[in-house]
């Protein structure tokens, strides 16, 4: 199954089942997205839904989404891009295409090599030592809350040195929480004008987006009077120049740190979140990585050197990717006709996929309900099909952040089992929170000290 650039052959999928008159799919979609779009398989490679008035095609294989991923016939676009345009802007890394991303992707990428991940080590290791030392051993935590605020300062600290204080760090994980469940009711009931109407919903909504907005501005402020020029990201954005040498505009920098914050808290925060429900569900898995980290260090600190050691931690990491992503729903648009799994796309359509139905896919995974991180050891991990498990994606959209973040999640999970075991609190509530992330609705944990 491939994505061809000639003259199409054949006619258009078919249309999904269960779609109504008004909001055509996008009922189902905001009632029950995760069980919906994992059954959507069953109904073809390739499907057509109705969100609203527009028409989009659901692509529901590996093989499928990997084409497109590596294709020049689809760009960054889409329901997911117009929702998240008020938040990510049109000039940031994220939404970018062609020339622009490209020359942004040059200039966010050394900050990212895989030499360069061991400059952050310290920076991890004091705030993962820090968020250990934080909780109490028999005394409840907000998973949620705990999960954020590491996510962000390490990001904030890393990429932007100390230029974002624990205040603004909450505002911001705050904010984007806020952000991020309005967006994907946006996204699959796109009813533009009702969003403008002084609802209390889209106040706090639009509350959320200006302060976002304004912190960032505050950042870049406070960095540029500071006059100081440290070796990180923000340092790179403020010296970076277009394709003439001028310096690029204060748009695409504001919109380049949006991105980088968003990545930083939202996802990873999500990811941190699952990882602590996966230790507590799973004591056996983290009883291994106890063991594991004290054949590595024994009585001594973990250190970021450690890392690549961990093998079966890091197994636990990735499988809970698997089940439990943070990115799990994503769009595409053609900018071609193109035929998708012997299907006729015209060009401007879009197309939607769900990393998580594909990531569950019994066809992909034997046993494909169930946690098993030794799944991922090498003779096993050669039977998943190619572009069944890609968490960072692939092509020119891969997250430049993939080596940085794999050490950030396998250094705390590391941490967090090896100093305590947890159990659920009162009021945990581990159902999936739908947004444009995916995360655990409340957790409620209670810590022992080991």
């Amino acid at each position: 199954m491939t994505v061809e650039t000639v003259k199409p052959r054949v006619g258009e999928p078919p249309f999904a089942a269960g779609g109504t008159r008004l909001l055509g799919h996008g009922w189902k979609l905001l009632r029950d997205p995760l069980a919906f779009l994992t059954g959507l398989r069953d109904h073809g490679d390739v499907v057509r839904l109705r969100l609203g008035p527009k028409t989009v095609y659901a692509v529901t294989t590996p093989e499928l989404t990997g084409a497109v991923a590596l294709s020049p016939d689809w760009i960054i676009a889409g329901p997911l891009w117009e929702s998240l345009e008020s938040l990510l802007g049109k000039e940031g890394v994220a939404t970018a295409n062609g020339p622009l991303h490209r020359r942004q992707r040059r200039t966010i990428q050394p900050a990212f090599r895989l030499d360069a991940i061991p400059g952050y080590g310290p920076v991890m290791e004091e705030e993962v030592r820090a968020l250990m030392a934080r909780w109490r051993s028999g005394e409840v935590i907000d998973a949620t809350a705990e999960a954020f605020r590491v996510a962000c300062r390490i990001s904030v600290r890393c990429l932007m040195h100390d230029t974002c204080n624990d205040e603004r760090a909450e505002r911001i994980s705050g904010a984007l929480a806020t952000l991020f469940r309005g967006m994907y009711q946006r996204m699959v009931v796109p009813l533009g004008p009702l969003y403008r109407v002084p609802l209390p919903a889209n106040r706090e909504f639009n509350r959320a987006l200006a302060d976002l907005h304004l912190l960032v501005d505050e950042i870049v402020a406070d960095r540029r009077a500071s006059g100081q020029k440290p070796n990180d990201l923000l340092t790179a954005l403020l010296e970076a120049r277009d394709e003439n040498g001028e310096p690029i505009g204060e748009q695409e920098i504001h919109d380049q740190v949006v991105a980088m914050l968003t990545a930083g808290d939202e996802s990873v925060g999500s990811t941190v979140m699952s990882l602590l429900l996966v230790l507590t569900d799973h004591p056996d898995a983290a009883d291994k990585i106890r063991a594991e980290v004290n054949s590595v260090a024994g009585d001594r600190p973990i250190a970021f050197e450690d890392v690549r050691k961990l093998t079966y931690t890091a197994n636990v990491v990735v499988e809970t990717m698997r089940l439990h992503p943070s990115v799990w729903i994503l769009t595409r648009r053609a900018v071609t006709d193109t035929e998708l799994g012997g299907y006729r796309i015209p060009a401007g359509a879009d197309i939607v996929y769900s990393p998580y139905a594909i990531q569950r896919d019994a066809r992909s995974f034997e046993r494909h309900e169930e946690f098993d991180p030794e799944r991922w050891l090498p003779e096993r991990a050669k039977e998943v099909p190619k572009y069944a498990m890609k968490p960072f994606s692939v092509g020119n959209r891969k997250c430049p952040a993939d080596h940085f973040s794999m050490a950030e999640l396998t250094l705390l999970t590391a941490e967090a089992a090896r100093t305590y075991s947890f159990e659920h609190a009162s009021g945990s509530d581990t159902r999936p929170r739908i947004g444009i992330t995916l995360r655990p609705r409340a957790l409620k944990l209670r810590p022992t000290a080991r």
